[in-house]
């Protein structure tokens, strides 16, 4: 009756529509709030709600009806006022016939809902047409026996759900059975069909998403795939034989795995040490080998389970929808294909939605509508094709996840072994991997002319990826020496090479396939062995977390940390070395004091009363005093530890501060002699930095470059430390390629500090005594031999090298290869060994006295200079004194013969006179020359009365130029008077008369 009311209000809406616009604009802005408050009531959904069932048989029909009936009853999922009727059609192998009955019996009948199920035998054509019919006008469908994977695809089956999950969600069951026994490595055999690819790749992609611990994911070495309708599968059990995994996961329909079964028995590949994991379909094979292993879904043929909870699935869907919004009529005619039921595509997102516990257990669906926590029988194939449960997969209400329980002590293993088998076969033939690191690895080119590599060496080839070509090189050293004792200690051959791209690898972070997650790709070494393109690295491989959680490490060969190299500092030998023990301010304090005590020397004995003694009695000659020049000589001489042989202190009190000086000096050489051997000789500077700790590093300055190799171990610790993050930043614009470049430059002095391996550092240390290591070590961990996760290999190279480090074989190679014996030791000696003294040392000493020397003889070339300036005037001296003397000997000569003839005439006179003789003339000469009785010498030629005369006698006096000044005295016609005698002068030619001469000289 409200289905036939329908039509009816929709005419009269209409009308009002047409004929009332006003009004329905009031209405709509009103309607609202009328609507908030009256959305969700009972009388705006529909009453009775009509569940199509399109089913396999009578059987099913009935208990689908009896299902529905007992519903209305279950208050828990039906509400009040709601009524389910089933509507049932019987599934015909037509599927066009089938999408008839479904138009005509139940979209016809406004059903709500579809539950499909079918044969096993029937295929799925008539499950896929009801799909595609209910689908189009959006009606939900409910599967109960549809597992193919096809069904998973929502383009086509837009609005299909199903309560059993899809065959290639026993993938998860492989994956969870793999990780309970241990299984890393396995050959996944599937058709080429949809659900055999299907299930591949839901393997691998769960693999990756869920299991993030490489130890326990299993990796695929090889896929094979074949074509559904096997005739022969031997081609493909070759390149089986060849793998190591010796894990089989399958998925085959019955009859292909009859065949597979068939060829793998003949190839004695389903026996002992073979492991077989079989889906369903391949369970069911005939000829099932014993030992196999294989899943069988729970309540896969309860078709009555599975009605029951798609019914109740549906009914709780529908009761929550209920109470939050308001359910359309369904669509009723299959003819109008303009039919847009939103209700039905909402009513399939609550569908997906369920969580609810059923008969067939824990029934919830993914995001494609497949049925998720389905339960799994682990089955144990036995003799005679009995099949035995040793294990479960079921759902953990607790933990809310499924879980895997199998009882391995009731498993028969293939070969009916009760010991699980390894999985895997062991190869004695490995391709081994190294790469050029001294001391670990020495890489020698071959030449033209050589063919063999020498009897320590091995060929390590370098492949060219580029052009798929080949360099002969051979190797040797440490690592060399320890694969060779390692392949004679467990039995091993091996091909050596080189990395490709000659570094250790890093990862790459990279976002493929528009995954959420990156994934991390390997370079160098570990790329090859990540991607299985070898079998072993035996080199310098540093174990750290980023490596290992990707390969398999043997226990370290050879345990180190990281530390510092850089090269030695050298004290700079200046050309003023020798000033380094005294500095500046000392050095000028010495000298000031040299001159100060040369003067207070000079002055003590200067003033002092006592300064000046006769050596002896008998010597008349009075010692000369100590001067100045002679004061300084003597503070240097005592200072400089040198004889004095003139020119010392006399006085006593300068000879007590000449002592004092010389203790002085004492001390001052004899520090400055013990500082210069600190100095120059003993002094031997270790390191500039103190470790990784300096805040130099920790603060890089700009003169101070420190570097590591780019994607090294070394590198990847520098970038989990978040301590050292700041260093990291200024550092990595500096890192290298290859160590061997960085250490280069160390030498060069080009950087200052590498940060790397201590066993490569010490070795470059222990070779080159100018080169050390800074600090101690940090970083502690240790160089192990690389493998591929899950090689059969692991345990035996740990205790192979276990028992080498018990043996001292170990020891033997760090001695002859690391530390180097005779060299280290050198190093060592030349550590506890002086310095000598060179040139660039005791330069400055040599440049002094050189210096002194060209002083030397600047000052005689000064001297002999003055002197010939001394020579010239002294001549000029002498020739005026030798007209002076010649002069005064003519005068002399002139005036002897005008006292001679003057004497003769008082002679005469006298001879005539009445006097006594002789008394007349001494009187007059008396009178007339009163001064010509003193002696006066040449050097008293100018005594003060002479002088004064001369200064005050006339011009008139002294007659004509040329002429002899006039004697003022007797005259012939006078002799008898007496005059004044004070102003009268001597005759020019009188021995008392002298004159400056030095205007004659030419």
């Amino acid at each position: 009756m409200a289905a036939s009311a329908f039509p009816a209000v929709a005419r009269f809406v209409y009308r009002c529509l047409l004929f009332a616009p006003a009004i329905v604009v009031g209405l709509l802005l009103t309607l609202p709030a009328i609507a908030g408050a009256q959305r969700h009531t009972a009388s705006d959904n529909p009453s009775t709600y009509n569940i199509g069932g399109v089913l396999s048989n009578s059987e099913s029909e009935a208990h689908f009806h009896t299902t529905i009936s007992h519903l209305n009853f279950d208050q828990q999922y039906v509400p009040r006022k709601v009524t389910y009727y089933d509507k049932t059609i019987r599934m015909d192998k037509n599927p066009i016939k089938t999408v008839f009955n479904v138009c005509d019996k139940l979209i016809e009948n406004r059903v709500y809902a579809v539950v499909v199920s079918h044969e096993q035998t029937s295929g799925d054509l008539s499950p896929a047409a009801v799909s595609y019919t209910s689908g189009f006008y959006s009606i939900p469908v409910i599967g109960i026996s549809s597992r193919d994977a096809a069904f998973s695809d929502k383009n086509i089956h837009v609005s299909f759900l199903r309560t059993v999950p899809p065959y290639y969600h026993q993938a998860d069951v492989w994956l969870e059975m793999l990780s309970h026994f241990a299984y890393t490595k396995v050959i996944i055999i599937h058709s080429s069909d949809t659900d055999g690819r299907a299930i591949l790749g839901r393997f691998q992609t769960t693999s990756q998403t869920y299991y993030d611990d490489v130890d326990v994911r299993a990796n695929v070495e090889l896929i094979v795939e074949f074509e559904p309708k096997l005739e022969s599968f031997t081609e493909h059990l070759i390149d089986m034989k060849t793998a190591q995994s010796r894990v089989y996961l399958m998925y085959a329909s019955t009859e292909d795995a009859q065949v597979i079964f068939r060829d793998a028995g003949e190839y004695n590949m389903t026996g002992e040490g073979h492991v077989w994991i079989v889906t369903e379909q391949a369970l069911f094979a005939n000829n099932t080998p014993d030992g196999v292993l294989g899943l069988q879904l729970e309540h896969a043929h309860s078709d009555k389970g599975h009605i029951r909870d798609s019914v109740y699935v549906l009914a709780s869907a529908i009761k929550e929808m209920i109470s939050n919004e308001t359910i359309a009529e369904a669509p009723k005619d299959c003819g109008d294909s303009a039919v847009n039921w939103e209700s039905g595509k909402r009513l399939f997102q609550y569908l997906k939605s369920r969580n609810i516990t059923g008969e067939t257990g824990q029934v919830a669906f993914d995001d494609n509508g497949d049925r998720i926590y389905a339960g799994y029988d682990v089955i144990n194939i036995r003799e005679k094709q009995k099949k035995h449960v040793v294990g479960k997969f079921s759902y953990d209400s607790m933990r809310a996840k499924m879980r895997m329980n199998i009882n391995d002590s009731e498993i028969i293993w293939p070969g009916k072994q009760n010991r699980k088998p390894e999985g895997i076969m062991i190869p004695t033939h490995l391709k081994v991997l190294t790469i050029e690191e001294k001391p670990f690895v020495y890489v020698r080119r071959m030449g033209d002319d050589e063919f063999r590599c020498e009897p320590d060496e091995r060929p390590c080839p370098l492949f060219n990826a580029t052009d798929s070509t080949a360099n002969e090189f051979c190797c040797r050293g440490y690592c060399i020496d320890l694969l060779i004792e390692l392949s004679k200690r467990i039995n091993f051959t091996y091909d050596l090479a080189l990395s490709p791209d000659g570094q250790f690898g890093h990862y790459i972070l990279r976002n493929n396939s528009g995954a959420i997650t990156l994934r991390k790709e390997w370079t160098g070494l570990m790329g090859e062995l990540v991607n299985e393109r070898a079998d072993m690295i035996v080199a310098p491989l540093t174990i750290n977390p980023e490596r290992a959680e990707y390969i398999e490490f043997s226990k370290p060969f050879k345990y180190q940390g990281i530390t510092i190299l850089e090269k030695k500092p050298s004290r700079s030998s200046t050309l003023v070395s020798f000033l380094q023990p005294f500095s500046n301010t000392l050095w000028i304090l010495v000298m000031v004091s040299v001159h100060v005590v040369a003067l207070v020397l000079y002055l003590l004995d200067r003033f002092s009363p006592f300064g000046r003694f006769k050596l002896s009695h008998s010597d008349s000659n009075e010692e000369k005093a100590l001067n100045l020049s002679s004061a300084v000589w003597f503070a240097w001489g005592v200072l400089l530890n040198s004889g004095i042989g003139e020119g010392t202190p006399r006085s006593f009190s300068a000879r007590v501060l000449g002592m004092v000086w010389a203790g002085f000096a004492m001390i001052i050489v004899a520090s400055y002699t013990a500082n210069l051997a600190a100095f120059l000789v003993l002094e031997r500077p270790k390191t500039k930095l103190s470790g990784i700790n300096d805040a130099r590093l920790r603060n890089t300055m700009e003169n101070l470059t420190c570097a590591t190799v780019k994607g090294s171990s070394v590198d990847m610790y520098f970038r989990r430390q978040v301590e050292l993050s700041n260093m990291y930043r200024t550092m990595e614009a500096n890192n290298y390629a290859t160590a061997e470049q960085a250490i280069q430059d160390v030498k060069k002095g080009k950087l200052m500090a590498f940060i790397w391996d201590s066993s490569r550092l010490e070795y470059e240390a222990s070779k080159d005594c100018e080169l050390v290591t800074a600090g101690e070590l940090f970083g502690r961990s240790g160089y192990g031999i690389g493998l591929q996760k899950g090689s059969p290999w692991t345990d035996a190279v740990t205790l192979a090298i276990l028992e080498f480090h018990e043996s001292g074989f170990m020891e033997k190679l760090d001695k002859q290869w690391i530390f180097h014996g005779h060299v280290q030791q050198n190093c060592e000696l030349f550590e506890k060994t002086p310095n000598t003294l060179g040139l660039k040392n005791m330069a400055g000493v040599f440049i002094l006295v050189g210096v002194g020397i060209a002083g030397g003889v600047g000052l005689i070339i000064i001297e002999v200079i003055y002197k010939k300036h001394q020579v010239k005037k002294q001549k000029r001296l002498d020739i005026a004194r030798h007209a002076a003397d010649k002069w005064r000997g003519t005068i002399e000569k002139r005036k002897t013969i005008r006292a001679s003839l003057a004497m003769q005439r008082q002679y005469n006179v006298g001879l005539n006179s009445t006097h006594p003789p002789g008394t007349i003339s001494l009187a007059v000469d008396k009178r007339r020359y009163p001064r010509l009785s003193q002696r006066l010498g040449p050097e008293r030629a100018w005594p003060g009365d002479a002088a004064d005369v001369l200064r005050t006698r006339r011009p008139y006096e002294l007659g004509k130029p040329g002429q002899s000044p006039k004697v003022m005295g007797a005259t012939p016609g006078m002799l008898g008077r007496t005059r004044p005698q004070q102003n009268v002068l001597p005759p020019r030619y009188s021995p008392g008369y002298t004159s400056d001469v030095s205007h004659l000289v030419v």
